[in-house]
């Protein structure tokens, strides 16, 4: 059924418990985790007195990814569930859906948090990816990872 199982992360806390249980399901189901971070950058205009360094802020970015994405991989192989780590940049939700897309992804898991005041007018990436995604998207609400 799910052989390719994509964990877009950011590294937050409810990301990680959003990674926890894609993987309980990828070890129930013997499938592959695809850990996914998109380097969602500042954009335009970039001036060096608001930003700094272009490239240094990049490499910033690209560290943070490899460091979240490993934790994926670390509780992956804890499980015994093979884990294919990428870092991607772009768009968010726009990223976990052509990577879905590209890697012929059997099901998203992620979570759908808490968007706000204006969550509603803007939409969250977890909404953005449910709305255009091409694969089934297993989205955990806050309440649900409060507990453990």
């Amino acid at each position: 059924m799910y052989k390719r199982i994509l964990i877009p992360t950011d590294g937050g806390r409810k990301s990680e418990k959003a990674a926890e249980h894609g993987i309980e399901l990828a070890r129930e189901l013997d499938a592959t985790v695809h850990a996914l971070y998109v380097m969602d950058l500042p954009g335009a205009p970039r001036t060096p007195y608001i930003y700094g360094d272009e490239e240094e802020m990049k490499r910033k970015y690209r560290e943070y990814g490899e460091e979240v994405t490993a934790k994926v991989r670390e509780k992956a192989e804890a499980a015994g569930v093979d884990c294919e780590t990428v870092i991607t940049s772009g768009t968010v939700h726009e990223e976990i859906v052509t990577y879905a897309d590209q890697e012929d992804i059997d099901l998203i898991v992620m979570v759908a948090g808490y968007r706000g005041r204006f969550g509603g007018l803007v939409g969250s990436v977890t909404e953005k990816v449910v709305r255009s995604s091409n694969v089934p998207v297993t989205a955990l609400r806050m309440g649900e990872l409060r507990s453990g």
